[in-house]
C-alpha cells in the first residue's frame, strides 16, 4: 500500500488517498517531472486469491483499452507500472463528483441537465462503439460517470469493458450492476454489443431523472412519469424503448439514440395534450362569424372568385377573414388578421390552414407585388409560426421558409421599419436553415465549418438586438437561446464558445426574466429561470453562484 510521501517509479509522489475499493485504492499524485497532479490507482496482486486475480486482469484490460483511446468525456492513461507486489495505473486526475453522489445529495436531476448528459454520454459510446476494434463498456452507471465543474462529463472505469467480436457467440462470463446491466450480459443470452450500452444508458437516465434507483424496491423500471408527471412524454419513451429486454427492439445504437434525444420534444404527447386543452376553450369561445368566415375564406382561396364589398368597414369591425376574401389584393386585412392571432399565444389547426392557404394561393405573390406589403405579410406570418404556433420541427421549417421570403424582396426596396425586419428575417432564416441541416449531420456526420460558432451568434445577435412584440415572443425567445445553447454545449465548445461566454449569455437572460411580468407567463418564468440557475450552478464556481444567488435577494 503506498503512503502519503512515497514516490513511485522516482517519478509520481503520492499525495493523499482519494477512492478506494475493494482491492484497489486511487491517490492523488505530483509528477515530479511535469508538475503536474495524476490519479494512481494502485492493485495489490495475491496469488492465493482468485477473485484478486480477476481484478488484477481487469485492471490491465482497463489500461490496455484506455491507451489506445482519445476522447475529451474519457481519462487518458499515461503509465503502468507493475512489480512483484503491485500495479499502478497512472490516469487523468478528473475533478468533480460523481452522479451517484449528486442523486444521493439532491435527488432526482433536472430534465435539461440529464437530457444534456445523455447526448454527452452517447457521444463517447458512440466514439467507442465505432473504434476499430469496437469496444463496449458494460458498465455505465451513474457512480461511473464524473460530473467535472465545467457541467461536462467524464466516463470512468473501464474494467468490464470488452472489444467487440463478431465471431463470439456469447459472452463467458456476468459482468455488470445488476440492475443497470442489460439480460444478455448474464450469461447464455447471447453476446454483449452497443445495444448492451444502449439498455445501461436508459436505465441510468431513468435513476437520474427519476431519482429511483434500480437496484433497490420495487426492482421495476415504471414510466418515468409515474414518478414524475411534468417529466417530457417523449423522454419517457426514449428510456422505455432503450430499456427494452430484447435488443432487437433498443435503439440500435448510440448515434440513433443520440438522434433521439436531440428531437425528444417531436414525440412530446403531454406537452401537446396541455395545448389541445388550451385550444378547446379557445375554440369554444370562438364566435360563429370566424367559422364561417373561415370557409368562405377557404373556398374563395382556392376557387379564385372573386367578391366585391366594403373592405375597409369589414376591418373596422374584426372581419378580417371576409375582407381578405373579398379583395386578396390589400395588405391591411393580412396584417390585422395575424395581429388578431397573435394577441391568443395558440395557432388553432384552424388558423393554420388559413396561413397555408395563403401560401397556396397562386395569386399572393402577384397581388402583393409591392415589395413592401409583401415582406410584412412574410415577416408576420413567420414571427406567427417561429413563436406562436407549437414548436416542432415542421412549423420551424415552415417559419424558416417565410423568413427566406422576406429576404427574396431587396432591402433597398423596403423602408426603415421593415428594413430591420428584413435584418432579423436573415438571421432566423440562417437559424432555421441550421436546424434543418443539424438533422443531416447528427444522421450523416460532417458538419460545416464553424456551423456550430455561426449558430451562437446569430442566436446571441436576435437575443441582443429583436425587439418582439410582447412578454410571450421575449420569453419565448430566451427559453429557446438558453435551452438549444445548453443542449449543444460540447459542440459550442468544440468550436471555441468558452463556458464562461455561455454562463454570460444565461446571466444576461436571468436579468431580463426580472422584467416579465405577466402573471399569464409565471409558470413559463419560473421554469426558464429555475433551467438558468440550475446551469449556472454547474458553470461558476460555488462562490459565483452564492453571489449571483445573494443578489437577488
Amino acid at each position: 500500500m503506498a503512503t502519503v510521501g512515497q514516490v513511485i517509479d522516482n517519478k509520481y509522489e503520492i499525495l493523499r488517498l482519494i477512492g478506494q475499493g475493494g482491492m484497489s485504492k486511487v491517490y492523488l499524485a505530483m509528477d515530479k517531472r511535469l508538475n503536474k497532479t495524476w490519479a494512481v490507482k494502485e492493485v495489490a496482486k495475491n496469488a492465493r486469491d482468485k477473485n484478486n486475480e480477476i481484478v488484477i486482469q481487469s485492471a490491465i484490460t482497463e489500461a490496455n483499452l484506455m491507451k489506445k483511446l482519445d476522447h475529451p468525456s474519457l481519462p487518458r492513461i499515461v503509465d503502468i507500472i507493475e512489480n512483484a507486489n503491485l500495479i499502478y495505473v497512472v490516469m487523468d486526475y478528473v475533478e468533480g463528483e460523481s452522479l451517484d453522489k449528486v442523486l444521493d445529495e439532491y435527488g432526482a436531476q433536472p430534465q435539461e441537465m440529464v437530457l444534456e448528459w445523455a447526448k454527452q454520454l452517447c457521444e463517447v459510446l458512440d466514439y467507442l462503439h465505432t473504434s476499430k476494434p469496437p469496444i463496449v463498456y458494460r458498465d455505465m452507471k451513474p457512480a461511473n460517470v464524473v460530473l467535472q465543474p465545467n457541467g461536462n462529463i467524464k466516463l470512468l472505469d473501464f474494467g468490464i469493458a470488452r472489444e467487440y467480436k463478431e465471431t463470439n457467440l456469447a459472452d463467458t462470463v456476468s459482468l455488470g450492476t445488476k440492475g443497470y446491466a442489460a439480460p444478455e450480459q448474464f450469461g447464455g443470452k447471447g453476446q454483449t454489443d452497443a445495444r448492451t450500452d444502449v439498455h445501461c444508458l436508459g436505465v441510468t437516465l431513468y435513476h437520474l431523472v427519476t431519482g429511483q434507483n434500480p437496484c433497490e424496491p420495487p426492482y421495476e423500471l415504471y414510466p418515468i412519469r409515474h414518478w414524475n408527471k411534468s417529466l417530457s412524454g417523449g423522454l419517457e419513451r426514449i428510456i422505455q424503448k432503450c430499456t427494452q429486454l430484447n435488443p432487437d427492439d433498443r435503439y440500435q445504437s448510440c448515434a440513433e439514440l443520440l438522434y433521439a434525444l436531440e428531437h425528444h420534444w417531436i414525440d412530446d404527447d403531454d406537452w401537446r395534450q396541455k395545448q389541445k386543452k388550451k385550444l378547446t376553450a379557445f375554440i369554444i369561445s370562438a364566435s360563429l362569424t370566424v367559422v364561417f368566415g373561415l370557409s368562405s375564406l377557404l373556398l374563395f382561396l382556392f376557387a379564385g372568385s372573386a367578391q366585391t364589398a366594403d373592405y375597409n368597414h369589414k376591418i373596422s369591425i374584426g372581419e378580417y377573414l371576409e375582407a381578405i376574401a373579398n379583395d386578396p389584393s390589400k395588405r391591411e386585412a393580412y396584417i390585422e388578421l395575424l395581429k388578431q392571432y397573435k394577441r391568443e399565444p395558440i395557432l388553432s389547426e384552424d388558423r393554420v390552414r388559413v396561413i397555408k392557404a395563403l401560401e397556396n394561393n397562386q395569386d399572393i405573390d402577384a397581388l402583393l407585388a409591392n415589395g413592401e406589403y409583401y415582406a410584412e405579410v412574410c415577416y408576420q406570418i413567420a414571427t406567427a409560426f417561429w413563436f406562436y404556433y407549437e414548436t416542432d420541427q415542421a412549423t420551424q421549417s415552415e417559419a424558416t421558409k417565410w423568413f427566406l421570403r422576406v429576404t427574396s424582396v431587396s432591402r433597398g426596396d423596403l423602408s426603415g421599419a421593415r428594413q430591420a425586419d428584413w435584418d432579423m428575417a436573415q438571421v432566423f432564416g440562417r437559424i432555421g436553415t441550421f436546424y434543418q441541416n443539424e438533422v443531416i449531420w447528427n444522421k450523416e456526420g460532417g458538419a460545416e465549418e464553424n456551423a456550430y460558432r455561426n449558430y451562437w451568434n446569430d442566436i446571441t445577435e436576435l437575443l441582443n438586438n429583436y425587439q418582439g412584440e410582447n412578454e410571450f415572443v421575449a420569453i419565448r425567445l430566451m427559453n429557446e437561446a438558453v435551452r438549444e445553447s445548453v443542449n449543444r454545449r460540447t459542440k459550442l465548445n468544440n468550436e471555441g464558445i468558452t463556458n464562461e461566454s455561455i454562463a454570460d449569455m444565461i446571466k444576461s437572460v436571468r436579468t431580463r426574466l426580472g422584467t416579465i411580468n405577466s402573471e399569464e407567463l409565471k409558470e413559463q418564468r419560473y421554469n426558464l429561470l429555475s433551467l438558468c440557475n440550475s446551469q449556472l450552478q454547474l458553470m461558476l464556481s460555488k462562490d459565483e453562484f452564492d453571489a449571483l444567488m445573494r443578489g437577488d435577494q
